[in-house]
């Protein structure tokens, strides 16, 4: 298993965000975490990258304990993530805004760094090669020195994947990659995940509300509401089960239209 989540609780005062919730995630394996809005999802992303510390419980990665960590230096140990909300630099290019993702890796030291000297320009090079490798994996690198706020909405969304794949994860985890994004769109994100799975060797963690989506890509998924997991297991089954209907779905009348055939 690349990531073990054991008895995790959170609370913030008097609320129960998330309620002893366990689950495992193995190597190469895509799994969602889906639920409706307040059930915790967020909040579980947040713990597994030290943004914040459970109440109780612990996150292991690849078997060590990560729970009391910083998130600079889970990101260091090959976890990264992408935000449900764009972060990207106003005033930068796309090439920059990925760069940035290469800073827990830089060995260079402040003198080099000023005067663009020794290691200083040997890594530099280096990072620009590989944010350009990964850059035309997800067809964007014609607009590498493009202001990335310039590009459309889809655009934003892979420039900001680009940005987490430069920190070398061996975990990604993806919080709503398809929000706002059409069909289309949505279907070339699909293959392009599978694409960076299959290369980079990553497991992939995902939030995500397209159930067409979820059920394309993932292996299995994790219901949550309230914070407590009430399904784990395939998307096809999920959306048979009661619980998962009752808190989730509502009435589902075409099950087509959730998941293909």
């Amino acid at each position: 298993m690349i990531l073990s989540l054991r008895d995790i609780t959170k609370n913030f005062g008097g609320v129960k965000a998330i309620s002893n919730t366990s689950f495992d995630i193995k190597e190469g394996e895509i799994y969602a975490v889906i639920g409706p809005n307040g059930a915790g999802k967020t909040t579980l992303f947040n713990i597994i990258t030290g943004n914040y510390k459970p109440s109780s419980g612990k996150v292991l990665f690849k078997d060590k304990d990560i729970t009391k960590l910083k998130a600079h230096k889970i990101v260091k140990l090959g976890i990264a993530r992408t935000f449900q909300n764009i972060r990207l630099f106003s005033s930068m290019t796309v090439l920059e805004n990925v760069l940035i993702g290469f800073n827990n890796s830089i060995n260079y030291s402040v003198f080099e760094a000023f005067l663009h000297l020794g290691r200083f320009r040997k890594a530099e090079n280096l990072a620009k090669d590989k944010c350009l490798e990964i850059l035309k994996e997800l067809d964007i690198e014609h607009l590498a020195n493009e202001n990335a706020i310039s590009l459309s909405y889809g655009q934003q969304r892979k420039v900001e994947l680009a940005r987490a794949m430069a920190t070398n994860p061996s975990l990604l985890l993806l919080d709503e990659p398809v929000a706002g994004m059409n069909g289309a769109e949505s279907d070339e994100l699909a293959s392009i995940i599978f694409k960076l799975r299959d290369k980079y060797k990553l497991s992939i963690l995902l939030i995500e509300h397209d159930m067409k989506f979820v059920n394309t890509l993932c292996d299995r998924v994790l219901v949550l509401d309230y914070g407590k997991s009430i399904f784990e297991g395939d998307i096809k089954d999920a959306v048979l089960n009661k619980d998962v209907i009752s808190a989730y779905l509502g009435d589902i009348e075409n099950l087509e239209n959730y998941v293909s055939s």
